[in-house]
């Protein structure tokens, strides 16, 4: 029977750079679709992590922020995004907000705002590093940051199949990824490892490393479910391995085909929490 696993027995390295960018943009498809007209309550847990017994574990007390999110695309393809976080809880933090305007073309750079209530002003983030060794922005004050939640862009990485091996149970692509000279410019990683699932085009696990070779970053989902006819991973933890912190962001609800108003997806809603709360209410009101 011919499969791809065969295929990856025999064939030229010119057809496993090929099979790798159509597993890589099924997987871009897949989170695009998950992510349009959404609407999701996420708790975002950080803390420090250390092995207990074999299993990692936070050697200390999480911190937990519990946030509302929504998501629409556009563009004339739809394979641009907009989204709006807002944190709910703790309520010391309460109103912190985040908007993102992604975009799948390698020539536009992607747009971050973000809000801290306390200083009561809205902050724009730059897009990218102007350094492959300086920290991207933090999201929330977790270890994920503004590029590991990139999509689209695909144009700034070549990809490589390495082979197929199971993970977890589950039949996975191993794929490297690694940046165009001009991408490599702009970030920290100098090339990652993924697993995609060979069946559900999503990604179980990551490893990135830096300029040194050294992996400083791995991803690992879980918790994967068909949710309005897309695989989605409910879990996702991200492992800081030179920091030893980690965070997880775990999807409490997620609610699709939610009328969103434009004018939520803007710079007022990060700063008006009247305009804000009386958008947030009908996409409330929507999910019931």
């Amino acid at each position: 029977m011919f499969s791809v696993t065969n295929l990856i027995a025999w064939c030229p390295l010119v057809v496993f750079a090929q099979d790798a960018r159509e597993i890589m943009e099924k997987v871009d498809a897949g989170s695009r679709t998950q992510n349009d007209n959404a609407f999701s309550v996420i708790k975002i847990s950080t803390c420090k992590f250390g092995i207990v017994g074999g299993k990692l574990k936070c050697s200390h007390k999480p911190t937990v922020k519990t946030l509302e999110s929504a998501a629409i695309n556009f563009g004339s393809e739809k394979k641009d995004s907009k989204s709006i976080a807002i944190i709910l809880e703790p309520a010391s933090e309460r109103g912190i907000g985040m908007l993102s305007f992604v975009y799948d073309s390698s020539e536009k750079d992607n747009e971050t705002w973000l809000y801290l209530s306390a200083l009561g002003k809205v902050k724009r983030i730059v897009a990218s590093n102007s350094s492959g060794d300086s920290e991207p922005v933090s999201v929330f004050g977790s270890e994920f940051t503004t590029e590991d939640q990139e999509t689209g862009k695909l144009d700034d990485y070549t990809f490589k199949l390495l082979n197929t091996a199971d993970f977890q149970g589950r039949s996975a692509f191993v794929i490297e990824q690694t940046p165009t000279k001009e991408r490599l410019q702009k970030t920290r990683y100098a090339r990652s490892v993924v697993w995609v699932d060979t069946e559900r085009n999503v990604v179980l696990k990551s490893k990135m490393y830096d300029k040194r070779k050294a992996e400083i970053r791995r991803i690992v989902s879980g918790k994967v479910e068909k949710l309005n006819g897309v695989w989605v991973a409910r879990s996702i933890t991200i492992m800081n391995l030179v920091t030893n912190r980690l965070s997880n962001i775990a999807i409490k609800k997620k609610h699709f085909g939610i009328r969103i108003a434009p004018e939520l997806l803007s710079r007022r809603s990060l700063t008006d929490t009247a305009f804000r709360e009386r958008h947030l209410s009908i996409l409330r009101a929507q999910a019931r």
